[in-house]
This record gives structure tokens, C-alpha cells and sequence, in this order.
């Protein structure tokens, strides 16, 4: 049986569609020196590219 990735499992999620989502990386602390700008486009989830997006596909057999 296949184990599902934890450390893939708690940083992306799939989408009904089998798309990965993402969340922003760099955006916990130092947020005053950032921009406006900066933190809005980080506040929304990106997908994940379709070349990387392949191998990360297979650590989640479960579809979490």
C-alpha cells in the first residue's frame, strides 16, 4: 500500500479538477516591511505548475 506524504499532504491541497493548490511561502513574520501589494497577491492561493505538480500528484494517492 502506498503511505500518503505527510510533508506534501500539509502544504498543498488538490482540487475537485486534480489541480494543486499553494499557498505563498514567506508571508508568517516581517510583514511591515512588505508591501500592501506584496501581502494582497500572497493572500490568495496559486496553483502549483503543471511540471511540478506531477511527482507531488503521486505523494498524495488519497487525494487529501
Amino acid at each position: 500500500m502506498q503511505k500518503t506524504k505527510k510533508s506534501v499532504a500539509k502544504r498543498f491541497k488538490l482540487t475537485a479538477t486534480g489541480k494543486l493548490i499553494r499557498r505563498t511561502p514567506g508571508f508568517r513574520h516581517l510583514l511591515s516591511a512588505k508591501s500592501t501589494k506584496q501581502k494582497r497577491r500572497a493572500s490568495k492561493d496559486k496553483l502549483v505548475a503543471p511540471g511540478h505538480a506531477k511527482p507531488l500528484k503521486r505523494c498524495l494517492p488519497f487525494g487529501l
